[in-house]
């Protein structure tokens, strides 16, 4: 499903939108405090669900707290300002992310029962009144069955039962990148990806009994009956955890073992027949680039293809050598890469420091990907939007739960 097919959003009342209006500053204003007590009260009364569905490092960071709250929040200044975009493509990257996890329609009432007495509970009865409750009720369910219908509608669209979408799949190739990133290949089960740099979740039992999920780009063409997917063990740095599941499965999954994959997800489009296409990357955001890559070398395609890629450097850079070669297949097509440190003088194509489109020439007409960490993609946007690329052409992806940020 693309970001035009998401079903049309209904309109708030007008009473509702004007206490939504008026009260969105101090929802905003205490975002932080809401969401601590909303986790802390759902956790409380579901633990399993920190367990076996939710990113235990993601929550100790606070990324995943923020990124619920500021969604729904996000979501409500668009329904009470006319003017901005349709939020569909920011209800279509949620909506994709959740059917690659299994979610049913029960636990948006979970989360709806904790968030609202969250909300009572920071801003105080007196503030939340039956007016102000009830406003910001219809903004979630109007939010929460959008998304239910969607899911719903992609859950058919992939072949299975809403919720069914984890398979037991066995390895069939594991390959160690010199970046230190690591390939899986598993054998698909009738529902291999149909769509270029899907991407499926990944589900594993920990040494202490839970049940993990994350989420990996395809880095095949797709169509091809098996998937493979690319992992980034994170080592713990200090401010930030160890991966969990990143390392777990560096250390102990070989070939031939069996894990729980879902059938793929994801909203990226496909380029336009003809059209120029530029791909920009930083990291490990080079996955879904790698797999756009294989499906334009799958179509045959002639159109321009420009690859922009920023590391820290080129032992860093991952799946280094199927980028280039893949660029190479391409008839017309180039790659820039921009490294941090490690750049011999006079390099043919490969700059030093932070990437600078100021000089890349980027057709009226191309389409633009882009995928990296936040603040990447929002340095990368603004450049974009100084070089008058709009913003309908430019198609982000983003690894961390802050999706409502590329809405902002």
């Amino acid at each position: 499903m693309t970001t035009t097919e998401v079903a049309e959003v209904q309109e708030l009342e007008p009473e509702h939108a004007e206490i939504i209006r008026a009260t969105l500053p101090l929802v905003g204003a205490h975002v932080d405090e809401i969401t601590v007590e909303f986790y802390s009260r759902m956790f409380g009364r579901h633990p399993e669900l920190l367990r076996t569905l939710f990113n235990r490092g993601n929550q100790a960071q606070g990324s995943q707290q923020r990124a619920l709250a500021a969604s729904i929040a996000t979501f409500a200044t668009h329904l009470v300002t006319p003017e901005l975009p349709h939020p569909a493509e920011l209800l279509s990257r949620i909506g994709h992310k959740h059917a690659s996890l299994g979610i049913m329609p029960d636990q948006y009432s979970i989360v709806h029962e904790h968030l609202f007495a969250a909300i009572v509970e920071i801003l105080g009865a007196e503030t939340v009144t039956a007016e102000v409750a009830a406003a910001w009720d219809r903004v979630y369910w109007i939010m929460a069955d959008t998304l239910i219908a969607m899911e719903h509608d992609l859950y058919r669209g992939a072949g299975v039962d809403d919720g069914d979408v984890f398979r037991r799949l066995r390895v069939t190739a594991r390959e160690d990148d010199p970046s230190g990133t690591v390939l899986l290949t598993v054998r698909g089960d009738g529902n291999a990806n149909t769509g270029a740099a899907q991407y499926v979740s990944v589900g594993v039992t920990l040494p202490d009994g839970a049940r993990q999920l994350r989420q990996y780009s395809l880095v095949n063409a797709p169509g091809a009956g098996e998937l493979t997917f690319a992992v980034k063990p994170v080592d713990a740095d200090g401010a930030h955890p160890a991966g969990e599941v990143s390392n777990w499965i560096r250390t102990r999954v070989r070939v031939g073992d069996l894990l729980d994959v879902t059938v793929p997800f994801g909203d990226l489009p496909t380029p336009r027949d003809g059209a120029p296409v530029v791909l920009i990357s930083a990291g490990i955001g080079i996955t879904p680039m790698v797999g756009l890559l294989e499906y334009l070398v799958a179509q045959g395609c002639q159109a321009p293809v420009q690859v922009l890629h920023a590391d820290r450097s080129e032992d860093t850079h991952p799946l280094r050598k199927r980028h280039q070669e893949l660029v190479g297949i391409l008839p017309d097509s180039s790659l820039q890469l921009w490294y941090a440190e490690g750049v011999e003088p006079d390099s043919v194509g490969i700059h030093e420091g932070m990437i600078n489109l100021a000089d890349v020439e980027i057709a009226d007409d191309a389409e633009v990907y882009l995928c990296g960490n936040a603040g990447f993609v929002h340095a990368v946007r603004t450049q974009l939007a100084v070089r008058g690329v709009a913003t309908d052409r430019v198609h982000c992806e983003l690894f961390s739960p802050n999706d409502w940020l590329l809405d902002g």
